[in-house]
This record gives structure tokens, sequence and C-alpha cells, in this order.
């Protein structure tokens, strides 16, 4: 269809959530119904998981509705447009100066709309974006119906394109006004950074969603546990190093070993070449020749570089380097954030074992759970993972090399430390900020980067705290299989691929083989804390 919009994905209309919601509970029942004894564990899997979701989703679409009824008055146009695009739907012919008259209409309900808004002082954050969600969606649904008969109906064409554009322009109007109404937050605390935190109490429903069970006072004790690990690290590589306990001094010689400019690809290449040659060696998987064929280099754009200061991968592994547009304290801090030794944990992160690798998979098997099951601790966990065994495997040889990869599992827990802590309204972001400065040693400019990524992009408020939590949990499972020679390394490491997205917790249960009940509910304890 003309523009594209038939790709695009609209908010539910009232009809929409109905219909879903009799959909999950027509599914739910199909469920109670079910033989589930018959099935073996990775069925018995699907099945929870599923019966999960759908009870999530209607959760959600319950929500959705509310929401609406409560919001409507913001929208006393909406239906006259839901109704023009359900005919729309089955190509009803529709009376051109009809829809010119509804039209009409819609544009001096607008108009009353926005000189209603005026009275309000500001509307919570999540109110206006729910409405902005539902004025694009209705902008959609008109420019569908307008692409539709435009051009093809004669009377159409003639009565309607005027007061079309007339009520595209007013809806993008009341869009902005609406915005500037938000009560979100910008910080005055020096960050400029926007956010706002979900409280202790939504932080830990939502762990429970994704089958942790922890709370966050718990992963905060973990988080400080870790670091304190990779502190006494730090300090035998700074004490070879001759730095003696000054692991900040040792950390200053490691950023400064910056490649020189335009060398960078290159050193990606070797840095790949070394983690491919080790997993090799150690017998650790068989990666498919076609993966790594696949994967491609891309260098990252200055404006990405502002709010993802290091690579990202997947398909393309993403180089986050200078450019000659930067200015020349950007540049270095560019540099010295993205060195051979830095670089070392993320190159396999983002390609092979890790998020390429990943993607690969998911498409070629059980598909569906990516759809359906997915999880950051899942994504970022299988990656975490691999940093964390290839260190224990001494992959990190020299001690620049420690420390390089242990500036990336102190990031790791600091992302546990300030997520939590931000959420709970304990720091602000300024505070998150000086955290990475102070004790992980981040470069200013990549720290800031980093926060703002974290809580004014589109991250769930658990997906940073996701890489180590999902890492230390796949660990717990490789202890419990391979190390009690149950399985190879490559054995596991196929096995846990393929069986794509999923909790750990499932995961684990599918790998040992165990028997669950159909209304299993998260129970897994898999950290060792000191006390």
């Amino acid at each position: 269809m003309p523009k594209g919009w038939g790709n695009q994905r609209a908010a539910a209309s009232p009809e929409q959530l109905a219909r879903l919601q009799r959909l999950d509970n027509e599914y739910l029942n199909k469920l109670d119904k079910f033989p589930y004894e018959e099935l073996e564990t990775s069925g018995q899997v699907d099945f929870i998981l599923l019966k999960r979701k759908l009870k999530s989703d209607l959760l959600s679409l319950k929500e959705d509705e509310s929401n609406y009824n409560r919001l409507s008055v913001y929208l006393p146009f909406a239906q006259r447009i839901f109704a023009l695009e359900k005919e729309r739907r089955r190509g009803k012919r529709l009376a051109g100066e009809d829809v010119a008259k509804e039209l009409t209409l819609v544009a001096g309900e607008i108009d009353r709309s926005i000189a209603a808004l005026q009275e309000k002082t500001n509307i919570p954050y999540s109110d206006v974006n729910f409405l902005v969600a539902l004025l694009n969606s209705l902008d959609l649904r008109i420019t569908s119906t307008f692409d539709f008969y435009n051009g093809y109906d004669p009377e159409f064409s003639w009565w309607v394109p005027a007061i079309f554009q007339q009520v595209k322009g007013k809806l993008s109007d009341y869009k902005e006004k609406l915005a500037a109404k938000s009560d979100w937050k910008v910080f005055d605390d020096g960050s400029q950074i926007a956010g706002w935190p979900i409280g202790g109490k939504e932080i830990n429903r939502r762990l429970k969603a994704e089958m942790i069970s922890y709370t966050a006072a718990d992963l905060l004790k973990l988080a400080d546990q870790e670091f304190k690990w990779c502190e006494a690290e730090l300090l035998k590589a700074s004490r070879e190093m001759g730095f003696g306990d000054d692991w900040r001094a040792a950390q200053e010689k490691v950023k400064n070993s910056y490649v020189p400019i335009g060398q960078q690809p290159e050193l990606i290449m070797r840095l790949y070449n070394d983690a491919q040659q080790f997993i090799e060696q150690n017998k650790l998987m068989n990666i498919p020749e076609l993966a790594d064929e696949t994967w491609g280099m891309i260098m990252m754009t200055p404006e990405r570089q502002r709010v993802n200061p290091f690579f990202t991968g997947g398909r393309e592994i993403s180089i986050s380097y200078p450019t000659n547009t930067m200015d020349q304290q950007a540049k270095l801090m560019s540099m010295r954030g993205n060195n051979p030794y830095f670089s070392r944990g993320t190159v396999q992160h983002e390609l092979i074992p890790g998020h390429h690798l990943q993607y690969f998979m998911n498409r070629r098997y059980k598909p569906y759970r990516e759809e359906a099951f997915n999880t950051p601790f899942w994504t970022e966990g299988w990656t975490l993972y691999w940093e964390l065994l290839l260190y224990s495997k001494g992959f990190a040889k020299t001690p620049e090399e420690r420390i390089g990869m242990l500036f990336w599992r102190m990031h790791r827990c600091a992302r546990i430390t300030f997520s939590i802590k931000f959420h709970l309204g304990e720091w602000k972001p300024q505070q998150c900020i000086d955290y990475l400065v102070n004790r992980v040693g981040f470069e200013s400019a990549n720290a800031h980067g980093e926060v703002k990524r974290s809580f004014e992009g589109s991250y769930d408020p658990l997906y940073q705290l996701a890489y180590l939590v999902g890492g230390l949990q796949l660990m717990r499972i490789k202890e419990e299989v391979v190390d009690q020679g149950k399985m190879s390394f490559v054995e596991f490491h196929d096995r846990v691929i393929k069986e794509n997205y999923l909790p750990m917790e499932m995961l684990r249960a599918i790998i040992k083989g165990e028997k669950l009940k159909p209304d299993y509910e998260t129970n897994w304890k898999f950290y060792h804390f000191n006390n």
C-alpha cells in the first residue's frame, strides 16, 4: 500500500482490545483442557510460559482498556476515525461527501480538545505517552483509509483530500501540545538526563515476572559481592604491572593503549580471531561456518555514540570510534574507552559466540520462542556468560588483558547497582554517572552516555541488570551440568543455544530433565551469598 502504512504498528482500538481479551481467554480455556501430564519437559516449559504470557497479556489489555476509558475525554473524535477505518478494512464503498462531513466534525473536536488542554498545568507522563500512541494510531488509521480510496474512487477523491490534510495537521498539532504537558522530568542535578523511577514494589513484580526469585535488595547485595571480587582481581593485575594497589594508575595505562586513528577495524578483526581460536583450542563450542561467514562491520555515527559509547552488535558489529567531526575531548574519550584491552571482552560478546550467533541460531531452532518468550536475561545472559567463562578459562593472559575484561565485569555490577538505586528513588542520574566514573573507571562522557541510554531510551527498567544476573544464572547451570561431568562444553553450549529464548530457570529445567507442575512458579536460588 502507499506510504508503507500497512507495515506499521498501531495502538489498539477498543474493538481490538475486547477481541484480544476474548482470544486470550479462549486459549487459556484450551490450556486448561490440555493433557499436560503427557508432555516432556520442553513441552511443559512451553505450556507454563504460554500460560504465563496469556495471563500477562490479559492484564496488559485490561490496563489499556481501563486507561482508554479513563482518558477518552481527551479523544472525543476517536470513534469517528475508528468507524471509518473499520469500514475500510472490508472495502465498503464510502460516500465521499459523508466522509468529508465526518472529518469536518473530527477537525472541530480536535480544535476544542486543544483549547481545553490549555487549562491543564501538566499531565502524568504515562498518560501523555498513552494518548500520543493513540493519536499516532488514529493518524495511521485515517491515513490508511485515505490512501485506500483516494485516486481510486472519484467521489472520494473530489470531496475528501482538503479536509483530510487539515485533520492530519490538527492531529500533529495536538500531539505536540499534549507532549508539552507531560510531567516527564529532566533531573536538575547537572546531568540533564530525564527518567522516572518505578519504585521497589514494581521492580520486585517485574523480577518475579522474569522468573528471578530475588528481590531488588538481594540483587544489590549480589552486585556488591561481585564488585568486591572484581576489585581483588584488579589489585592482583595492578601489582603485576608494577603499580601496587593503585589499580586506577594501571587502568590509566591500559586506556592509553588505544590504536592509531584508522586502525580500529583491524583491531576488531584481530580480537575476533583471538576469541575464535581460544574457543576452538579449548573445545568450548562448534561454530557453524555460515555464522562465521555472515557477520559484518559498520562504523557508529557520532550521534549514536552519545548514547552508545561502546560497540553494539548482532548481524553487524557497530564500531564506536571517533570521527573527524568530534571535538578533541570527545575523540580521546572514545579512543580511551575503546582501547584494545577493554575491547577484548566486547568483540566476542557482540559477534560469536555472542549476539550474532544468537540471532543466527534463533532463526533456525525453535524460532517461536524468540517472539513468545523473549527476555533480556537470556539475550544478555548468554553473551555475559561467555565473558565470565572466557575469563575463568584464561582468555585474559596478561594483567592488561585482565584489567580490560574486569572493567566490563565491574560495569555489569555497576549496572545492577545504579539501575536499582535510581528506580528506588535513592540516586539521581548524576550520582549514577559519578559511580561509573569513580568506582569503575569510566570516561565521563561515556558514563553520561551509558546512564542516558539506561533511563531515556527504550530499555526496560530491568534490562541493564539482566546482563550479570542472566550470566550468573547460566554459569550456575554450567556448574551443575558440565562441571559435574554430565555434558561436555560443546554439548552444553549446543543445547543451550538451540533452546532459543527462555527464562534461565526454564532452560535449567529442560537441560536437567525436570518434571514441572503446570502452575510452576519461580523458586530457583542460583547465587551463593557469602553471608
